[in-house]
């Protein structure tokens, strides 16, 4: 049964001897030593989000124990009433009912089989169903639980975790191996009580029947488990490659469709066909190798249960009809022959589910460990125990000799930066790019952390304060903004979920948005798509920048937040902002030196240093870098340096 191709079931995790050294990228693990108990992190997940619906799983096992149970007596029944009616071997009896209470007219002992026979197949079929609910019910809420708690744990991380660590891989840890976890609970968990279940069962009315053919029935049970350990140890590794090399080409594919534009603008299609059909033979390689173990296996273990079934009928039959052989001494009856003839037959299916049963527990342990990896994650950028919030800041913001490089980076991308910015102030920062503009700015909002000085507001450190009353008191709008699959106002009113429609539009007006949006099909209602993709670039910013608005905050970052508008939309945008910033701290990012032309001051970067600072007339007259810049944009390149000349330097 090849269950396994499906890629879209069939998720990516890594082989039991990476979990420790290859974990998702990104983030820092504590620093604890490998136990070498692989089933750990299943047993966690199944402990920490199982106990409160744990009443729901034993109610499901119980039920299901007792379903097979009812389901397999009317075997038994069928063996005495051979007995009983056909030959005469044995008297009428049911177990644990005394005979005082049985009939003894044949016709009503008939009936009686018949009747009981009929009832627990009723029987089974209602606990079947009760099981059904509570199993559904306990893996069902389970998975809500860990799905949530992981999603929790992944939004506290820092954002470098994100941008070290593919968007894929975090799907399938929210999406897919939680999904194997459910699955396995509901469906493979399950045949693994219904295997037990029956071979006690089954076991146990054997031993009681003939306890020496019973022996004989029951020797493939051992043989069955060694065989299937082997299957494990031998598709475990096998398993492993097929998982990583999932992860490899769901990343492929979600690279090629998200830039599905650059790939078409380059007629690039057959280059990327050809790369994803690479991707896909690698993955095809090692599941077909995986495969070969698989289908060599179920065989094997169909061809143990049909040789006990064939050993029990051949012994059985010799002794029915010439009597006990070779050691043999208990009597037997074709009744009870026929009894171990059925249960053999509902013996060998669930062995014969012993290999998936233990194949699907490896997936599940494999993605419960990826999901104790993410829950095992602690932030780069914790929050300290006795952190403060900022309320009602006047929005003083000082940078004490600040240096930061990203982590495994050579080099540093701001040194030993220091200014001051008075309340109120509207600040423009420039300079080349890669300069360390844009991180000088998230490090205000604490996206990064510091590697040396400190970042205040009001006096406070930055890793002093609360992050949602820290980024609660700053709007911003980043470079390139994202917009949510949504409409154009729930997007604006997404900086404040409370925000009604009147302040909405108003948010849109101050940011030069309101004119296009009225235009749309459907207004403020008109749906956007993912990411905004059906809005231009300057829309999106526009709205992004109404988003912030909304939001009245305390402190504005804009970087680059006119970048993709026209002229005559940034000399409305910068009109309305001027406003709206009088009195507030704004830190502006520009290419466009217009942007900041009338800032209070400007701080000019270059190689991750603060080069010059002052107002726009101030820097002209310094003749320096900012002087160059502005020679460059407005057009006057007859006298610049040498840097310049360069198509880098004009970027």
């Amino acid at each position: 049964m090849c269950h396994r191709v499906s890629l879209n079931v069939r998720r990516r995790y890594l082989p039991r001897d990476v979990l420790v050294g290859r974990r998702l990228r990104g983030g820092v693990r504590d620093d604890t030593p490998e136990s070498g108990d692989y089933d750990a992190p299943l047993r966690r997940v199944l402990l920490t989000y199982g106990r409160s619906h744990l009443p729901a799983f034993l109610l499901g096992g119980v039920a299901s124990a007792c379903s097979i149970a009812l389901e397999l007596l009317p075997s038994y029944l069928l063996g005495l009433a051979i007995d009983v009616f056909f030959t005469d071997a044995r008297p009428f009896a049911l177990p644990l009912v005394p005979d005082a209470w049985l009939p003894t007219a044949v016709r009503a002992q008939f009936g009686l089989l018949v009747g009981v026979a009929f009832a627990c197949y009723l029987g089974a079929a209602g606990l079947a169903w009760i099981n059904s609910w509570a199993w559904n019910h306990f893996a069902q809420h389970l998975q809500h639980a860990v799905r949530t708690a992981a999603y929790r744990t992944m939004q506290d991380l820092e954002l470098a975790f994100f941008e070290g660590t593919q968007t894929g891989e975090l799907m399938s840890v929210l999406n897919n191996d939680v999904n194997q976890l459910e699955e396995f609970l509901t469906t493979s968990l399950h045949n693994a009580m219904r295997i037990v279940t029956r071979v006690v069962v089954i076991g146990a009315i054997m031993l009681w029947l003939n306890w020496q053919l019973a022996l004989v029935s029951l020797a493939v049970v051992p043989i069955l488990v060694a065989v299937s350990v082997v299957f494990v140890r031998r598709i475990q590794p096998k398993y492993g490659a097929v998982r990583e090399q999932v992860g490899s080409l769901n990343a492929r594919l979600e690279n090629n469709l998200g830039g599905i534009e650059t790939v078409k603008a380059y007629t690039n299609e057959a280059f990327e066909n050809d790369r994803v059909a690479s991707a896909s033979g690698s993955y095809l390689d090692r599941q077909w190798d995986a495969i070969r173990v698989r289908i060599a296996f179920f065989p094997v273990v169909r061809a143990i249960t049909a040789t006990g079934y064939t050993v029990t009928f051949l012994l059985g039959g010799w002794w029915v009809l010439f009597g006990p052989p070779f050691v043999f001494t208990e009597p037997l009856s074709a009744g009870v022959l026929v009894t171990f003839l059925l249960y053999s037959r509902r013996f060998r299916y669930p062995m014969r589910r012993v290999g998936e049963v233990l194949d699907d527990y490896q997936y599940a342990s494999a993605a419960a460990a990826r999901i104790v990896d993410v829950e095992e994650r602690r932030p780069r950028l914790p929050e300290v125990d006795d952190a403060v919030d900022l309320v009602d800041p006047e929005g003083r913001v000082t940078y004490e000799h600040v240096s930061f490089a990203y982590p495994g980076s050579d080099g540093r991308v701001l040194e030993d930066v220091s200014f001051a910015v008075a309340p109120g102030d509207f600040v423009g920062v420039v300079g080349p790019t890669g300069a360390g503009k844009t991180t000088l700015l998230k490090l205000l909002l604490r996206f990064y952390e510091v590697d040396a000085g400190a970042v205040r507001i009001d006096g406070h450190d930055v890793r002093d304060l609360t992050r949602t009353s820290l980024r609660d008191a700053i709007g911003y709008v980043s470079q390139e903004p994202y917009l949510f699959h949504g409409t154009v106002a729930e997007n604006i009113r997404y900086g404040r979920e409370d925000a009604d429609r009147a302040a909405v539009v108003e948010a849109a007006k101050r940011a030069g948005a309101h004119e296009f949006v009225t235009d749309l099909p459907d207004g403020y209602d008109t749906v956007v798509g993912e990411r905004g993709v059906k809005l231009s670039g300057g829309q999106r910013q526009r709205l992004a920048i109404a988003r912030a608005l909304v939001t009245d905050p305390e402190l504005f970052v804009l970087d680059e937040a006119t970048s993709h508008v026209d002229n005559e939309t940034e000399t409305v945008i910068r009109r309305q902002l001027a406003e709206l910033t009088a009195d507030r701290t704004t830190f502006a990012i520009a290419h466009r030196l217009s942007t900041v032309r009338d800032a209070d001051t400007i701080l000019v970067f270059d190689d991750g240093q603060l080069v010059e600072h002052g107002t726009h007339e101030e820097l002209l007259a310094q003749d320096g870098l900012y002087a160059d810049l502005w020679a460059v944009q407005v057009g006057s390149v007859e006298d610049l340096p040498a840097r310049f000349a360069s198509p880098e330097a004009m970027d």
